[in-house]
């Protein structure tokens, strides 16, 4: 004798959610946008913070400089120099790929932390990623919150196309986050002046491109790339966020320059 499943009177009534003709029905139904308003500036440990405060100190005045104008600033801190040697030990121990991710994470979070400190006369205030929906209250309250840019998939993070380095870092945590908020900007600032078509570092012949496509980047399939290969995959489903701007931070003024839409460093678009 068939049973009938009891079901709930629902618009996905029965439903499998992996249907195409579903995810077409549902395609054009817009999403709101949480903080049009809010800029994420994701600062790398490798390419900025782990320089110091030669570097570090006048990042830090930028951003101050920035929020007293009136802008509203997430800032998203990567791990660096240190993430990288964690890396290496757990690699060479047979870590897997969601391992190795649970490691990076605790990195970058000591980099909020002392970001926030650094970032405390501007009311810099270290936040986790639960507490993202909070943002546009810690922001009208006169808040600058701090947060790490690793993803939290921890153990569920999915496995690596090639050996066991975790796909998913900080760029492209700084991207989700942009996202879901429904953000102004996504800011990467790293320790060279936007993508190249080489490594500017071992071929001075190599030219900076100032725009590209993200589908034109990938299809370049470069053996190294300024960010995450990952957070330029990204650029082709996301529904908000339409660039990802990539600048020198080491430079003063650039951050602030890419604020306010001003030509700098790559602009990667969707």
């Amino acid at each position: 004798m068939t049973k009938e499943r009891f079901e709930l009177d629902s618009g996905l009534r029965g439903e499998t959610l992996v249907r195409k003709g579903l995810m077409r029905r549902i395609d054009d139904i817009p999403q709101i946008r949480i903080m049009p308003y809010l800029n994420v500036i994701k600062f790398g440990g490798h390419g900025t913070i782990d320089y110091g405060k030669d570097v570090v100190f006048p990042i830090v005045e930028e951003i101050g400089a920035l929020k007293g104008a009136g802008e509203k600033i997430l800032v998203v801190t990567g791990g660096g120099g240190r993430v990288r040697h964690i890396m290496d030990i757990g690699i060479n121990l047979g870590m897997p790929t969601g391992v190795l991710a649970e490691l990076a994470g605790k990195i970058s979070e000591q980099n909020a932390i002392m970001m926030a400190v650094l970032l405390s006369k501007y009311n810099g205030v270290r936040i986790k990623t639960d507490d993202l929906l909070e943002l546009p209250t810690l922001t009208a309250l006169g808040l600058l919150p701090v947060t790490h840019g690793t993803p939290p998939y921890g153990l569920y993070e999915q496995p690596a196309e090639i050996g066991s380095i975790p796909p998913n870092r900080t760029d492209t945590g700084a991207v989700l986050i942009a996202e879901v908020m429904g953000a102004k900007n996504c800011i990467l600032a790293k320790n060279v002046d936007g993508q190249f078509t080489a490594d500017p570092r071992t071929n001075p012949e190599a030219d900076l491109i100032p725009e590209i496509t993200a589908k034109e980047l990938l299809q370049m399939d470069m053996e190294d790339m300024v960010l995450e290969r990952k957070a330029v995959e990204l650029l082709l489903h996301t529904r908000h966020i339409k660039e990802i701007k990539v600048v020198n931070g080491h430079v003063p003024g650039n951050i602030t320059r890419a604020v306010r839409g001003e030509a700098v460093g790559t602009v990667i678009r969707a």
